[in-house]
């Protein structure tokens, strides 16, 4: 009797361990015949969404993977220096190499401080990822309780951040560039402009920094905002990028870096390479980047590869993005309403039901990739958003 015959393990390297990256590995585990290899720089998961509270000292903002990893799943401490596609190869830092069936991309987004403001990049600290968040938090500790802080960019992470370090105490100045928090809906903005001023922070709307010194910020625009004003400490969250992996491997991008993947997540150069998070650009579309669409893009690259492997024609994108939240500090949060298209509504949560909302969902982040580590498959998630 002839023995049957032996398949070798279909092996994926995961090439970043966020939200998307490591939900991905866990749900890869769904076929045993799979092995899964997550590259990634550190040797603990970084909670993106409390990076702001850990620089102003209210929360940490890291995990141990050993919580959050499936058995079997091997961690590799490396980055990721390109993915030779011919030799299918994920080349690493370190000089080694892993050999790959299939990659899934999910390297994240990185904080973008302008090249084009001068003194941004060797005097602005930012808010965007572990490393330069360490540094600022340690800059935080040195600064007197009544030094002036800056914080540039009014969206979500601007808003939170400023939001953070105002209940501290501290006083901060946040120039919005244009609206306070644009994707809110005009109550939920006028809801945060007044927590914002009632805890003393100066919101400058229509103002820009337009040069960063090392005590002061100059401004232009914004009419009377105008000028050179004192700065102790500034903060930049105004605007993400990616990392150069994709083009640095001669894949082909968006002109900001983001992976081009057709609708089920797939390079439009390599079928063994797809996209997750914030790294993506379906259709040269990509979806906003939050934790709120990670996860299930984690899902969806693991459903795609593991369709593959079976055989099967993966699925499309089927994701609906329902609002957003921001914290105002401990006590106070707003959760802005959505249509499945994520247009904002006239109707939100705040105060303290908005903070327990928005405490609920950044615990859900870390909690469903535990549940995929535990129950590979289970992550489910509103459908129905449009993909025009």
């Amino acid at each position: 009797m002839s023995r049957p015959e032996h398949h070798p393990p279909c092996k994926v390297v995961v090439i970043g361990g966020g939200y998307a990256g490591t939900l991905a590995a866990n749900r890869l585990r769904m076929r045993a015949d799979i092995e899964v290899a997550l590259v990634n720089p550190r040797p603990r998961f970084v909670d993106r969404v409390r990076l702001h509270q850990f620089v102003a000292g209210t929360g940490e903002a890291t995990v141990d993977y050993g919580t959050l990893l499936g058995e079997g799943i091997r961690l590799v401490l490396d980055s990721a220096t390109r993915i030779d596609t011919a030799a299918r190869r994920v080349r690493l830092a370190s000089g080694g190499a892993l050999e790959y069936d299939y990659v899934v991309y999910a390297v994240g987004s990185t904080g973008a401080i302008p090249p084009s403001v001068p003194g941004a990049a060797e005097f602005a600290f930012s808010v965007a990822a572990l490393e330069p968040a360490q540094r600022l938090r340690a800059k935080m500790q040195e600064l007197p309780a009544d030094a002036l802080v800056t914080v540039a960019g009014g969206g979500l992470t601007g808003v939170e951040t400023a939001a953070e370090l105002a209940e501290q105490g501290r006083e901060v100045t946040l120039v919005c560039g244009g609206v306070l928090a644009p994707s809110m809906s005009a109550p939920g903005r006028r809801y945060i402009a007044t927590w914002l001023t009632r805890h003393g922070v100066d919101v400058l709307e229509a103002a820009e920094v337009s040069e960063v010194r090392p005590g002061a910020v100059v401004l232009a625009g914004g009419g009377a905002h105008g000028g050179v004003r004192a700065s102790a400490l500034t903060i930049w969250t105004a605007g993400f990028g990616v990392p150069e992996l994709a083009a640095a491997s001669g894949l082909r991008t968006d002109e900001l870096g983001w992976l081009l993947t057709d609708e089920t997540l797939t390079s439009v150069d390599d079928e063994r390479i797809v996209a997750a998070g914030d790294a993506a650009a379906p259709s040269g579309r990509p979806l906003r980047m939050s934790c709120q669409a990670a996860g299930p893009l984690g899902a969806q690259a693991a459903d795609t590869v593991l369709s593959r492997v079976a055989g099967t024609e993966p699925a499309v994108i089927d994701l609906a993005l329902t609002g957003a939240c921001v914290s105002l500090g401990r006590r106070a949060a707003m959760r802005q309403l959505a249509r499945k298209d994520d247009t904002s509504v006239n109707v939100y949560l705040g105060g303290r039901v908005g903070a327990a909302y928005k405490e609920l969902t950044c615990k859900l982040g870390v909690w469903k990739i535990r549940r995929e580590a535990r129950r590979p498959g289970s992550l489910i998630w509103p459908k129905g958003g449009p993909r025009p």
